[in-house]
This record gives C-alpha cells, structure tokens and sequence, in this order.
C-alpha cells in the first residue's frame, strides 16, 4: 500500500472531499466521544463556537466531564446546571452547561413527583442522597436524562454534548437501558411488595428478618422505604429511559470519534467505534486530534540545506558573519530537526491511511499551542475542524 508521498498531504480520492461539516450535515445532537485527555472536550466546544459562529443556528455545548479552563476561554467561568449564554459575534447563538449530577437529579425528582411533600421526603431521603451524590451510574443516567431534558425544551437547533473517557462513555450511552430494566426488575419488585400486600409482607417477614440481621437493623427497611417514595416515578423513569434510546438512534444525532495518532489512544478509539456500530449508532467522524502542522514538515527544506555544498555554506557564513564549522553545526541540527519531524509526520499519515481503510469518515486536525485559552482561539480552533478535510481510501 501506498502510504503518499513526503509532501504533508495525504491523497485523496475523487473531484469532492467531504469537510466534517459537511459529514454531520443538518444534524440536531452531536456526540463526541473518546479517549481521555485528547482534547474531546476542547474539540466540542471548538465545533459548537464555529458553527455558532458561522451559522444562524441556536447551539448548545453540554458537557459531562468538567473543563473549568475551557470556561474560563469561554468568557463563562461560572458554568453550571442551567445553559448560559456566551458573547459572541456570529450568525447564532451560543450557550454552554456543564452537568451538575446532584442539581440535575433534585430537578427531576421536583418535575415528576406527584406533589411537594413526596418530592422532599424523597430529597431528604439519605439513601437518595447517597446513590445520586457517589455512585458513577447515576451520574451516567442523570447525564442523558438532562440531554432528554434540555432537548425537549425545543430552544436549541443543535445541541453538541462531551462524554465522559471511553469506557465510562459506554455506561453513560447503556444508562438507560440499564435504569429500564432495574425498574422492571424481580429484585425492586421484592423489596416494595412487602410494603404493598399484607399478605406477602407476612410471608416475606422472615427474609426481612434475615436481611436486617446480616445487612444491618432498620437497612431494608429503610431501601423499602425509599422505593415506595419512588413508586410513582417508575413509570416515568422507564418511559423516558425508552426515549432517550429513541434520541440516541435519530438520524439526526450523529457521534463524533474523537482521538490523537498515538497508538494508545487510537486504540481505545477504535474499540468506541466498534461499539458503537455494534448498537446501530450511527457515527459522522473519525477526528484525529493533535496532528503535526503540515508547515512542520519540511523535508524539502531540509534536503536541500543537507545538499549545500561546502563552498555554499562558506559563502552563506561569510554573508551573516559566522565562521563555516559554526554554520556546518547549525546545518546538522536543522536537517536533524527536520527528519524527526519527518518521521512523526510519517507516522501520522500512516497512521491515518490505515484508519481511512475503515467506513468511518476520517479527519486530521492541530492544535496551536495556547489556542484555546480565548474565545478567538477555540473559534479558530473550531474553523480549522469544520473545513478538515476527509481523508479517503487508497487506491
């Protein structure tokens, strides 16, 4: 295989390449997702600012995994549960949140409880204070009940969410189904009947007995107790579990790969994209974040610095009044330079070849170093990203 020439550019194929704006087209909910530390959420942000900024599009950023510095650029360092808006000088609008898990699930629990006293009995609740402030898998549920939430308010055209690293991005897409089959599970079913039937709290008095020995007095009483005050919920847990499925499946949404040329990463990415396509999402790109500048790679400069003959250098050195071996010196380092950079450069493209043989769109991008700390920057950053090119299959 072909892997192209020393040029900077990889090949492409056909009289149209597909920019990554154009891979996600009319879309209403972009997913980026990926490994951590790749700039996943820098990249989201950087999306949603330009097309915002291109577009007479209301757009919204949501993201799961805080970036108090992306804020902070943003010109919104007091970011929280509730969208706000950021200045900015374009054809849209652009808000941004960043999910506040404890916020998020006493908002709920105010929505759908049948009335005040239920709401704060199961607020009040130290269960219910316990599971939604430490365990992870209600975060995972909380964060796509928010994007159900915040897309049912029809305020936003497009809504760009960051997820969490890889592997906990998984539980957060599985949240939903996982919550729906605990609610129609034979275990919580147990645990409230007793509560429900005289008869088979009797018959069940004795496993209740045993369980408050083993599991500590009063601590299935207690798990009772705070399912009972969920009961009027179930119904609307699960229904919306199912809609949220729903969401994630539209044509309109679309996910966004998101990982560097390092194989580590490349890795985990690549094992998202299978996963994804086990469950029939359907997925707008493949970014390669991090790339090596194409202006870095100057192999044709430095084969021709490395080619000067020794009366050219001579004549070089006496112009800017160095003496030959310091400019022989200075030649060395610089074709030194050049060909690591050479290397990496050739690995990245290598790298991208064989990424490409997939069916994902693939798409390269760097990041200047300290871009992103302003609004300009991440707009910049976010240009660059829409007008990446797609990277096609060899020949």
């Amino acid at each position: 295989m072909n892997h192209g020439s020393r040029s900077g550019r990889l090949p492409t194929r056909g009289d149209r390449v597909t920019t990554l704006r154009e891979s996600f087209g009319d879309c209403r909910i972009i997913v980026t997702c990926g490994p951590g530390g790749i700039g996943k959420t820098t990249s989201a942000a950087a999306l949603a600012t330009a097309i915002a900024t291109n577009e007479p599009l209301r757009v919204l950023v949501l993201t799961v995994d805080p970036a108090r510095r992306l804020a902070d650029a943003l010109g919104v360092p007091g970011i929280g549960n509730e969208p706000l808006d950021v200045e900015l000088a374009g054809a849209g609008t652009l808000s941004v949140a960043m999910l506040d898990p404890q916020a998020s699930w006493d908002a709920l629990i105010r929505r759908q409880a049948a009335d005040e006293e239920t709401a704060e009995r199961i607020l009040q609740n130290v269960l219910y204070q316990n599971i939604t402030r430490r365990f992870v898998q209600s975060h995972d549920y909380i964060a796509m009940e928010r994007l159900h939430e915040l897309v049912g308010r029809g305020q936003w055209d497009l809504i760009v969410v960051d997820t969490p690293p890889t592997r906990n991005a998984l539980d957060f897409l599985d949240a939903p189904t996982r919550m729906a089959d605990f609610f129609s599970s034979r275990f919580l079913k147990w645990i409230i009947a007793p509560a429900r039937s005289s008869v088979t709290s009797l018959a069940a008095k004795p496993l209740t007995y045993m369980a408050d020995k083993i599991l500590g007095n009063q601590f299935l009483t207690d798990i009772t107790e705070f399912f009972l005050l969920l009961s009027s919920l179930y119904d609307g847990f699960v229904e919306r579990a199912r809609e949220v499925e729903s969401l994630l499946a539209e044509e309109s949404t679309k996910f966004l790969i998101v990982s560097t040329p390092e194989p580590i990463p490349t890795r985990e990415a690549t094992f998202f994209n299978q996963e994804l396509q086990k469950r029939s999402l359907r997925i707008g790109g493949w970014l390669v974040n991090r790339m090596l500048p194409a202006e870095l790679n100057l192999t044709a400069t430095a084969t021709g610095v490395a080619v000067l003959a020794r009366e050219e250098m001579a004549q070089v050195a006496s112009l800017i009044g160095v003496d030959v071996a310091t400019m022989v010196a200075a030649r060395d380092r610089m074709v030194a330079i050049t060909e690591e950079y050479t290397i990496v450069a050739d690995r990245e493209r290598a790298q991208l070849a064989a990424l490409a043989a997939g069916d994902t769109p693939v798409f390269g991008a760097f990041t200047a170093e300290g871009e992103i700390d302003t609004l300009q920057g991440v707009t910049s950053f976010g240009q660059r990203l829409l007008s990446a090119e797609r990277v096609l299959k060899f020949d």
